[in-house]
């Protein structure tokens, strides 16, 4: 999706929001899948009102409303860390979006305790890694509120081993009470003290707490810390403090202290009537303070601390806030008190889970049977530890709300039972993790549960005791493989296994009669790999960078390739390439200033990574003389004048008027002449003034020969005054690359108003230049070639992104749908489906425009169905569309094939409502079990991945687009079914397989292309061919899922042909080859015949296909389908041919002796 040139429009990813790929493991994190599964589904489809189906076609329910939809399971796992004790996590999307939480589950009736965890004094505070690993628990997790930012001290009480260390602050007095033996329960604490003064006997307020109640009188002992005890009277005039040792009174003074108190000492603190009070004592006065603190249950407590909001009781959800959103955490019980459930919930400072809601912490709680629970800190508090199997090791399994650990003042810790440390079991797992390993998954973890045939994949070992913690015995392991050979590493932990043939392999480590196994899915050998960085900058001498090298099958499976299978080539006097463990490859640099290739191979695969050392900035323009600059707008009014209020000195004023329309506005900065530098930019940067309005931003540049290359998006403007905005240059785009134009952007129809940003210091990081040689192109084989589609059973088309107007109604915009329409009418589909963007503004004119042109090119000739895009929304919400032409998603079944459409206009799937996602899941899950169902295709606007280096027109929310991937990929591989993906909106026509699922983008139909016509830039449309999967092919993909699936669709992509010409001798010499080549030409562009553009060659029956060494005497000459090489054979004439899109052009050769 380029930007202005075009007149094309971003899709605001405002609008709308996994980790995938699971370990290969003995026990862990588990996955109903290789993928993303789905666990719940709810789902439905709908009718659209304009094309009725044939009766081919059936339609399935409709779906529920979105606020009544579960949200549904996508990853989950566990692993033990003591008997009795699991570590769980969870990762669920639903209507309110993605959330993550994790869980430490404990069964004390299998051995283990909980206990109380602290820092050390009530107001010193350390992060729960620390007072977990000083304690020697497994597991823990935070516990009461506190003081933050002053004291520190928990808020309400605390209770260890069996002694009352602080009381409630406050009304702070629900506790989370634990006894002697582990059974826990929720119950309120009542505390009580008192203070034996020579003239009376006076109530205790508070213990060692930071609050103390008007007139009343707090205690403090060696447990409150070294903090001033100061926090609980700030502004009070009148206090007092005594300090007291075993019961007589050592000093009385008029503020009180700091420094940790000794054993026997207490201090007391008055305010207001007590400090009077207690000013009267004397050193020698005898005082004697009691305190005690009982359950309002009236049991024995062992440990406790505080807590807040009661979530369930007696099972059930209560009635809390369920409004606001933040990382949680939560503690419930049984009813008899044995098993214990900690929860905690993600927040969205540094994960994409949106935090919970209290309510929602409730209603998690009562799903997993707790009796009653109550919420315990949460926010950037909130961490859950706990132990990898054989290790003392303990891992945070949340994502931190902070982004770091906080240090908090105590916790639960859970302990394991001593059960001696002999070995008695193993944990295995691969040596490289999902999250270490290379991947080009859209987001989440990498596949190292796959390998290649002939390639190896390290697998590490832990022995340990029956308590699933560290040995002290040290086994000796042994290796063993189903599949190929499997050697033992140097440290006796890490097994290698090569295997041998496509499949699985599953490798059993054992020590005695301890065993584990780890099954890994074996792919065909690589048959291309990349690198996860194209070209990596090391901006200084004492820096490094990494790469990791991800290998792919021909059916685009991928696997990551450990170091060891890889040989490099480089020039060592620039840098060194070191091993990083099994993950990849770090870069050491040796000079400064210089660049250089490294070659990587992996068998006859072979790839290149550029490594570039050093990093300058280069100031390109500091707006002193601005005369190089002009505005435009789009939809709206834009102008450019110099201002002395520049960052430092002189600006430059962009100015623009955003009330002229509703669909999307622009208003552009550009230069003249675009600045620059040699070498490789890496990034571009630009000081903006803004007033937060909201706009979003966007840098373009154009490459050495002045071609535009697709806009790069920046944040939105949501602060005032200066800020530097930097954008990296996007890997891919051609260097050297030069700043063009500023573009300001309103998408949202509602915002209408002027505005302006001042602008600064354009300047551009560069680095060494280095020539990275382009990947090869991979031809997916969904794309038709040579005639294919027509020996298919049936077939559909589609087409998309016209972009018309109705104030325009003669534009070429609509001449090129009308010309679409024709062609797909006379091409006789089954039916066809709009993939959005048919319209451009969204007005209502837009759409009756729309409907007239259908009527008028189509009538009922051929059904069909429209799928919105985000022009389908672009000035106005998606009721208009919804008016004319119905629903926005949808599913139908014709001749086997299942269809699902969605609605991706406002850039994500769950933008669309999260029941389209449910439909998806339910029409997937019911297609599995269908017998009549062979094969699934989705359908939408937006693909999961953007072709083009800029990655503009993907789906915004990269975990959908992971998640989407990995459902289709796992209907497939699971059930031997086809499962196919066409979108639109890149603006160029493109297929690949990911995991032998294809997915067709399909280009534009009348506006114009956003890549050259070399690679996919022209208008056009698709016929798709599919053929029922028989029940056989079902199966033979089913048991080889490594085989890329059933062969079942072929999608033919047709550009308009205005022209097409051969390029062919005329003649040719007999013994001689001669290539053979055609063109299509579209207006003003010239497309090749090449990929992706669909041809059928033709021959006479004078000429042979195949090798010429095999042709017999009768054939004149050998034409080769791939190479497109024909050669003479003996004297004579043939004719050749070729077909683009129903034009057919022929040329006859004359095949002459050699007269030499």
């Amino acid at each position: 999706m380029s930007m202005p040139a075009h007149g094309t429009l971003p899709t605001d990813p405002r609008s709308g929001s996994t980790r995938s790929g699971p370990p290969a493991r003995s026990a862990p994190r588990t996955r109903k899948s290789p993928l993303l599964p789905a666990m719940l589904s709810l789902a439905a489809v709908l009718v659209i009102a304009v094309a009725p189906l044939h009766s081919t076609a059936t339609v399935a329910e409709a779906a529920p409303a979105a606020d009544t939809a579960e949200p549904i399971q996508t990853a989950t796992g566990s692993r033990p860390v003591a008997p009795g004790v699991t570590a769980e996590e969870s990762e669920t999307l639903g209507p309110r979006g993605w959330q993550v939480t994790n869980a430490v589950t404990v069964d004390t009736t299998q051995g283990a305790d909980v206990g109380y965890i602290s820092a050390g004094r009530l107001t010193e505070i350390a992060p729960i890694t620390e007072q977990a690993a000083a304690a020697g628990a497994v597991a823990a997790v935070n516990g009461d509120f506190y003081d933050i930012n002053n004291s520190g001290s928990p808020m309400g009480a605390v209770i260890a081993d069996g002694e009352l260390l602080k009381s409630p602050t406050g009304n702070s007095t629900r506790i989370v009470a634990f006894d002697e033996d582990s059974t826990g329960r929720i119950t309120e604490i009542e505390f009580t003290g008192t203070v034996e003064l020579p003239g009376g006997d006076r109530p205790l307020a508070r213990l060692n707490s930071s609050d103390l109640p008007a007139d009343g009188i707090g205690a403090y002992d060696e447990h409150w810390g070294a903090f001033p005890r100061t926090r609980a009277v700030q502004n009070e005039p009148d206090v007092t403090e005594v300090i007291i040792t075993d019961d007589v009174v050592q000093q009385v003074n008029d503020a009180p202290g700091e420094g940790t108190l000794g054993e026997d000492t207490v201090a007391l603190v008055g305010r207001g009537q007590s400090a009077d009070l207690l000013s009267d004592l004397e050193p020698g006065d005898q005082v004697a303070v009691d305190w005690t603190a009982e359950a309002a249950d009236g049991r024995p407590v062992h440990t406790a601390i505080g807590s807040r909001a009661l979530l369930v009781a007696d099972g059930q959800p209560q009635d809390v806030n369920d409004s606001t959103y933040a990382a949680r955490t939560a503690i419930g019980f049984s009813a008899d008190g044995t098993q214990i459930t900690v929860l905690s919930a993600d927040g969205d400072n540094y994960s994409h889970s949106r935090g919970a809601t209290l309510a929602e912490m409730g209603r998690l709680m009562a799903e997993r049977g707790v009796h009653t629970a109550v919420e315990i800190d949460g926010g950037g508090s909130s961490t859950m530890v706990a132990r990898t199997p054989g290790t003392d090791t303990l891992q945070v399994d949340n994502d931190l709300s902070d982004g770091e650990l906080r240090s908090v003042p105590n916790g639960l810790g859970i302990f394991a039972p001593d059960t001696g440390h002999d070995t008695s079991g193993i944990w295995a797992e691969t040596t490289l993790s999902p999250g270490q390993a290379a991947t080009d998954a859209p987001v989440g973890d990498g596949r190292p549960d796959r390998v290649f045939a002939g390639l190896s994949r390290s697998i590490t070992a832990t022995p340990h005791d029956a308590a699933f913690g560290p040995v002290s015995d040290n086994p000796s392991l042994t290796w063993d493989t189903t599949n190929g050979t499997v050697t033992s590493g140097d440290d006796g932990r890490t097994g290698v296994v090569v295997p041998s043939e496509p499949g699985t392999t599953t490798i059993t480590a054992a020590a005695g009669p301890a065993g584990a196994e780890v099954t890994l899915e074996v792919l065909r050998a690589p048959t291309r790999i990349t690198a996860t960085e194209r070209s990596v900058n090391v901006p200084s001498l004492d820096d490094t960078a990494t790469f990791g090298v991800l290998g792919y099958d021909e059916h685009g499976n991928s696997a990551p390739i450990e170091p060891a299978d890889v040989e490099l080539e480089y020039d060592t006097s620039l840098f060194e390439v070191r091993t990083d463990g099994v993950r990849g490859f770090e870069v050491v640099p040796q000079q400064d200033g210089v660049g250089g290739l490294v070659t990587l191979r992996v068998g006859d695969a072979e790839t290149s990574v550029g490594v570039s050392i050093g990093v300058e900035k280069h100031v390109l323009d500091t707006f002193d003389d601005p005369s190089g600059w002009y505005a435009y707008g789009t939809r709206a009014t834009a102008e450019v004048e110099p201002t002395p209020d520049g960052e430092d000195g002189a600006g430059l004023r962009l100015s623009y008027d955003f009330t002229q329309a509703t669909a999307t506005r622009l208003g552009v900065a550009s230069l003249s002449e675009p600045l620059g530098v040699e070498g490789q930019s890496r990034s571009f940067g630009l000081s903006i003034y803004g007033s937060g309005q909201g706009e979003w931003t966007a840098f373009t540049f154009v490459d050495a020969d002045g071609r535009t290359l697709p806009a790069v998006y920046g944040p939105y403007i949501t602060w005032e005054g200066w800020r530097t905005v930097e954008l990296q240059v996007p890997e891919g785009y051609p260097q050297e690359v030069y700043f063009r134009r500023l573009t300001i952007i309103e998408t949202k129809a509602s915002a209408q108003y002027t505005g302006d940003v001042i602008i600064d210091n354009l300047y551009v990081n560069a680095a060494p230049t280095v020539d990275v040689p382009p990947e090869p192109e991979v031809a997916d084989p969904v794309v038709a070639q040579d005639g294919e589609i027509g020996d298919a059973e049936w077939n559909f088309a589609v087409f998309n992104d016209a972009q018309f107007v109705a104030r325009n109604p003669d534009s070429s915009l609509v001449e090129g749908a009308r010309r679409t329409l024709r062609e797909i009418k006379a091409a006789d589909p089954d039916f066809f489906v709009i993939a959005g963007d048919l319209v451009d503004e969204a007005s209502e004119a837009d759409f009756q425009l729309a409907q007239r042109i259908l009527d008028e090119e189509i009538g009922e000739a051929v059904p069909y169905y429209y799928v919105p895009g985000n022009h389908e929304v672009m000035g106005a919400d998606i009721t208009n569309f919804e008016t004319y032409f119905g629903e926005t998603h949808r599913t139908f079944d014709h001749k086997g094939t299942r269809f699902v459409t969605l609605d991706t206009s406002l850039g994500t799937l769950r933008g669309g409502g999260f029941e389209q996602i449910a439909m998806l899941r339910r029409a997937l899950d019911e297609a599995a079990e269908d017998d009549s169902i062979r094969s699934v295709v989705v359908i939408e606007h937006h693909p999961p991945r953007d072709p083009t280096p800029s990655k503009n027109s993907q789906l915004a929310d990269r975990r959908e687009a992971a998640l989407l991937e990995s459902w289709l990929a796992e209907f497939q591989h699971d059930t031997g079914k086809g499962a196919a993906f066409i979108a639109g909106h890149v603006g160029t026509f493109h297929a690949s397989s990911v995991d032998g699922v294809p997915y067709v983008v399909i280009g534009n139909s009348a506006k114009s292309p956003s890549s050259g016509s070399s690679d996919g830039g022209f208008t056009g449309w698709s016929m798709v061919g599919v053929d029922r999967v028989t029940p056989k092919e079902q199966e033979e993909a089913r048991q080889a899922p490594y085989d890329g699936g059933p062969d079942w669709i072929t999608a033919e992509l047709r550009p308009h042909t205005d022209q097409l010409a051969l390029d062919v001798p005329q003649q040719v010499t007999v013994g001689d080859t001669v290539s053979l080549s055609a063109s299509v030409t579209q207006g003003n562009r010239d497309i090749p015949v090449v990929y992706p553009v669909s041809s059928s060659w033709g021959w006479d029956p004078k000429v042979y296909v195949g090798p010429a060494d095999e042709a017999e005497p009768r054939y004149a000459a050998a034409y080769d389908p791939v190479t497109r090489d024909l050669t003479a054979l003996r004297p004579g004439q043939v004719t050749m041919s070729v077909t683009v899109n129903g034009t057919t052009e022929q040329q006859r050769i004359r095949l002459v002796g050699d007269d030499r």
